[in-house]
């Protein structure tokens, strides 16, 4: 029996170009680096995507956040977490102008309140790499009420990122459930889709789908919001 809903968020609830929004708000927070703290722009680069991608490697022993400002202060020299508050400032301001390379649509909350009137939990299950104030951000510009889900992860609570089975592992010791008493959606098939390997019962939504590894989507349930709302009733 289902009881928890857990949800993708960028390209998912949050309907996006991830390509497009990634270069969008990265171009963004190196002119602000550059601009205010006269960092050269490549080396600030390598601090912020070799912090990423190591945070996608964590195996546990600290959380994403910690990872990112070790690699981070690593690579640029710092001694401390010495930006993080240029960082926070970044995305509670500037940041908020990327909600313009969104597409946001009205069958998202649809979704969620219909998972809700089912007695079902729902979940945000975005991949962590980003700091709670950029996440709940996110699901602001999707028309959403942070408040509507029990779990939302950020790289401040999380040991672990997608693909990694792990990471849905920790999200079910949160809400105390077994993966079979689970679903996922999410447009990613090579992170969201591997919930399944877990026991989850998973939905592919396909408006904006990534699927890098070129895999066969006709083994999973899939398609628009339409077809989601009817994967949802039969739960």
């Amino acid at each position: 029996m289902i009881k928890a809903v857990l949800f993708d968020l960028d390209g998912t609830l949050l309907p996006m170009d991830q390509d497009v929004f990634v270069g969008t708000f990265s171009g963004m927070m190196t002119k602000k680096m550059v601009k205010e703290k006269n960092y050269d722009a490549k080396l600030l680069g390598k601090g912020i995507w070799s912090a990423i991608g190591q945070m996608v490697m964590n195996d546990g022993s600290k959380t994403n956040e910690e990872v990112f400002w070790d690699v981070y202060c690593g690579i640029m020299g710092h001694s401390n977490r010495q930006d993080e508050n240029s960082f926070l400032d970044f995305y509670t301001n500037e940041f908020q102008q990327v909600a313009a390379v969104t597409k946001p649509d009205k069958r998202a909350n649809e979704v969620i309140q219909l998972v809700k009137s089912k007695g079902l939990r729902p979940v945000i299950a975005t991949n962590p790499l980003f700091p709670k104030v950029s996440t709940e951000s996110r699901v602001r510009w999707a028309g959403l009420n942070k408040n509507d889900f029990e779990v939302i992860t950020t790289f401040e609570d999380c040991h672990y990122c997608k693909p990694n089975l792990n990471y849905y592992t920790e999200i079910l010791g949160k809400l105390g459930l077994k993966a079979e008493e689970c679903a996922m959606v999410g447009n990613d098939v090579s992170e969201d889709m591997i919930a399944e390997k877990l026991g989850m019962k998973v939905f592919l939504l396909t408006d904006y789908i990534i699927n890098k590894e070129n895999k066969d989507i006709s083994v999973y349930p899939n398609g628009g919001f339409d077809q989601l709302k009817e994967f949802i009733e039969k739960l």
